[in-house]
């Protein structure tokens, strides 16, 4: 069952209409949501950087998208398929409605719709047999500045960047802004460890502003052994790093193994989950 604006609808009842200027423009964001037995871990978050970025589009916000409404209703979404006291994937998708060109229509109004699907892992786990081998994608480069950032419908490179992985055997790629800098993995932030020093890149580079990204900021500033730097990587520094690390919110770190012919550790990123474990059960 979706959720649409509400209303529990089937599949097969839910279809957008082609004037939807999601569907057309890309007039959309969404939020990924990782939910355990009702619990969203992190929706305090996820709910105020949709609300930022629904400012930094211009869309009005309807009154009643509370952080307890959306809430209710993701619940509700989770209810109808089965999985409120189960391990889920959610996607929280909102648009700007019908109407207009590029300039939206003084009549359009925000809609939004839940989608709910089953995740196998409540918890997160690092997998030390498994490889991620990647490489860098540079057939397209994002843009710095605040549009990059925005968890929007806008993801071409993303979905070029996965066929180019797929076709080449890599696991997963990491995206270039136009300044050749390294920005993120194309399914999450990126983070470099080299002997205490922790680096990721600054959201003014043109990165995600991730959830996970911000929690693992967090962990580590209460860590008095390291230090950590948001600061441009550039793709020298990924062959002299100890680790490489990927976030999301549905896999929590995801260590890189290769990036051509070096190999990585992930000692570092294995401790890391563990803490992380350790905040959410405390949420």
């Amino acid at each position: 069952m979706i959720n649409f604006n509400g209303t529990l609808l089937s599949q097969s009842d839910s279809k957008l209409s082609t004037e939807n200027r999601g569907y057309k423009y890309g007039d959309a964001l969404f939020e990924t949501l990782k939910v355990v037995n009702g619990k969203i871990f992190f929706w305090e978050d996820h709910y105020f950087r949709l609300m930022s970025s629904m400012r930094i589009l211009r869309m009005a916000i309807p009154m009643h998208f509370t952080m307890e409404f959306l809430e209710a209703e993701i619940l509700k979404t989770l209810e109808a398929n089965h999985l409120l006291h189960a391990a889920a994937r959610v996607r929280l998708n909102v648009d700007r409605g019908e109407g207009g060109k590029y300039l939206p229509s003084t009549e359009t109004q925000v809609n939004f719709n839940i989608v709910a699907e089953p995740h196998t892992d409540p918890f997160y786990s690092i997998d030390v047999k498994a490889t991620c081998l990647v490489d860098l994608y540079k057939d397209y480069f994002m843009a710095p500045g605040l549009l990059s950032g925005l968890k929007s419908n806008n993801k071409a490179i993303q979905v070029i960047g996965s066929i180019y992985a797929e076709e080449n055997d890599f696991d997963n790629c990491l995206v270039l802004n136009t300044n050749k800098s390294v920005i993120e993995a194309l399914n999450g932030n990126l983070f470099l460890v080299k002997g205490g020093h922790i680096k990721t890149p600054p959201l003014e580079d043109g990165c995600l502003k991730g959830v996970m990204r911000k929690q693992v900021l967090e962990l580590l500033s209460k860590d008095v052994n390291i230090t950590v730097e948001e600061a441009s990587i550039s793709p020298f520094e990924l062959q002299k790093a100890d680790e490489l690390f990927v976030t999301n919110v549905i896999k929590g770190i995801v260590p890189i193994t290769k990036y051509r012919k070096k190999t990585y550790e992930s000692t570092f990123a294995q401790g890391l989950v563990s803490k992380l474990n350790a905040r959410l059960r405390l949420l």
